[in-house]
């Protein structure tokens, strides 16, 4: 198979989809490997890294696309590339489509292959494609939402752990999973008095069990987050809906009763954010304030660590990427559950249900696709 690995272009985006030494497994395998020339250079990879396991270097983004047969990359495509996707290309990135209608239907027009990092999804539900990024995702929340608790970021001016003699900042977390876990385990480590809420009571035990003191828990209802809030330094959003959009579970009217100079750390942004008020930002303005509360909404928060998100990002997808690339999708798809969940759109039609409902369009079994083709 011919293999494509754009630079990515979207802002401050400096993580790429395939190391060197990911390449190399491929191309040892006797596939072919087309890298856009300094695509790597963000996360710590030269040219020559690349060029000396075999690699062809292309100048433009125009010409990787053009020979590729399957696109490896990051970030879902920005508006510059959807022209350059071609019919029954595949692509195998992160989507969240559910969260963007322009980005589906320029999927959906150009007829691709989009198969999502998002959804790929093992039989015990979890989702090994979205775990890494989860993981750094939430570590970073808190060191985000730290800085941006200091006064001359436009906080409130709180240590997250205090000191001797003064209380440490209170942080709520809400959403137990991957992200909720790491963001919680990083406050308590930094001496921050945290609560962590979720609606799953077993998951509640968990945590229970294994988080340190300065953590307690709490079932996660409007009531509780309407009232917890109020006294928060920091909230951080860590509710996930495979595929789908994220509910709203902060609601605009709740700022209010806010402590001025609180930050929101929305890590949802990708699905659309478990704030009312959450809006897609960037690294290059990360922040913006809404009724005196900082909202931080960075939708590629990995991006900005990206030697550590490129290695453990790439240890994850390279496993699936060469199954796709032995065998082409539909085999792949067919003969792996896994990624089969991963498809979202096949040659313009939606076949993964949450992307369908979220647009009210037409949804198609993509067990239409893999057995026709058997």
């Amino acid at each position: 198979m011919i293999i494509g690995v754009p630079k990515e272009i979207k802002n401050n985006e400096n993580r790429v989809a395939l190391t060197p030494g990911g390449a190399k497994e491929l191309i040892k395998r006797g596939h072919q490997v087309y890298v856009q020339s300094t695509a790597g250079i963000g996360s710590g990879f030269s040219d020559d890294e690349y060029k000396a396991v075999g690699v062809n270097l292309l100048p433009t983004i125009e010409e990787t696309y053009a020979i590729a047969e399957m696109i490896m990359k990051v970030k879902e495509p920005i508006e510059a590339e959807y022209p350059l996707i071609k019919e029954n290309q595949l692509l195998f990135t992160y989507f969240h489509f559910a969260s963007y209608e322009p980005l589906t239907m320029a999927m959906i027009e150009q007829k691709s292959i989009c198969l999502a990092y998002e959804t790929v999804e093992k039989t015990d539900r979890s989702l090994p494609l979205l775990i890494p990024m989860s993981e750094v995702a939430g570590r970073m929340a808190t060191q985000e939402g730290a800085k941006f608790l200091e006064k001359p970021m436009g906080g409130r001016g709180i240590l997250l752990g205090g000191v001797p003699g003064v209380k440490p900042a209170k942080v709520i977390v809400i959403g137990g999973g991957i992200v909720g876990t790491q963001a919680t385990k990083i406050a308590a480590g930094m001496g921050a008095d945290v609560t962590i809420m979720d609606i799953d009571l077993y998951r509640l035990r968990q945590l229970d069990d294994i988080m340190p003191a300065n953590v307690k828990t709490m079932v996660s209802s409007e009531h509780n987050i309407r009232e917890e809030i109020k006294n928060a330094d920091m909230v951080v959003g860590a509710v996930l809906i495979p595929g789908a959009k994220a509910p709203h579970l902060i609601t605009r009217d709740m700022l209010s009763t806010m402590r001025e100079g609180a930050v929101l750390v929305d890590v949802a942004v990708d699905q659309g954010g478990c704030f009312e008020t959450t809006k897609p930002t960037t690294h290059a303005e990360p922040v913006f304030e809404v009724d005196g509360v900082m909202h931080y909404c960075v939708a590629n928060m990995p991006g900005a660590v990206p030697y550590t998100s490129t290695l453990a990002l790439t240890n994850a997808t390279l496993p699936y990427a060469i199954q796709l690339a032995d065998k082409g999708w539909e085999k792949a798809c067919r003969d792996n559950e896994e990624l089969k969940k991963g498809l979202n759109i096949v040659s313009g039609d939606v076949v993964y249900k949450a992307v369908a409902d979220a647009f009210n369009l037409e949804y198609k079994d993509v067990e239409d696709y893999l057995l026709a083709n058997a």
